[in-house]
């Protein structure tokens, strides 16, 4: 099982649609922030050290489901709660949970992938670096 981190993140008046309620792509901003949070507070470095390190750039987003269960409006403070649901042989998937207290608000699940670069400029996914997948269980 992966370490839960949680980030939280306070809901500001320009994130709102014109009812007062969360536009929801930005919970995939914010959730992305967490993403790269959940993998700092494990201690993996920032992913231009990885790049020179390991040749990890990232870990870009291939495939997402989210359940949208109560709204959030300006002034809310959500914590997300992220962590690793199943370590793949080159993606894995990450798990979000966004709550106002106790408050379920958001569930998602993203398929990631560790993300290398060839000399074209292509994309290519790294099997999940044993040291990460150690760092972050």
């Amino acid at each position: 099982m992966s370490k839960t981190v949680i980030y939280t993140q306070r809901v500001e008046f320009g994130d709102c649609d014109p009812a007062g309620i969360v536009w929801f792509p930005n919970f995939f901003r914010w959730i992305d922030a967490a993403s790269r949070h959940f993998f700092i507070e494990c201690g993996v470095p920032p992913w231009h050290q990885t790049a020179k390190d390991l040749g990890v750039i990232g870990t870009p987003l291939v495939d997402t489901h989210a359940k949208f269960m109560k709204t959030a409006s300006y002034g809310d403070t959500l914590q997300i709660h992220t962590s690793v649901a199943e370590w793949r042989g080159k993606s894995f998937v990450q798990r979000y949970r966004v709550t106002r207290g106790d408050d379920a608000i958001m569930e998602c699940d993203e398929v990631r992938i560790f993300a290398g670069r060839r000399e074209d400029g292509s994309i290519f996914a790294w099997p999940v670096p044993e040291g990460i997948r150690e760092a972050c269980s």
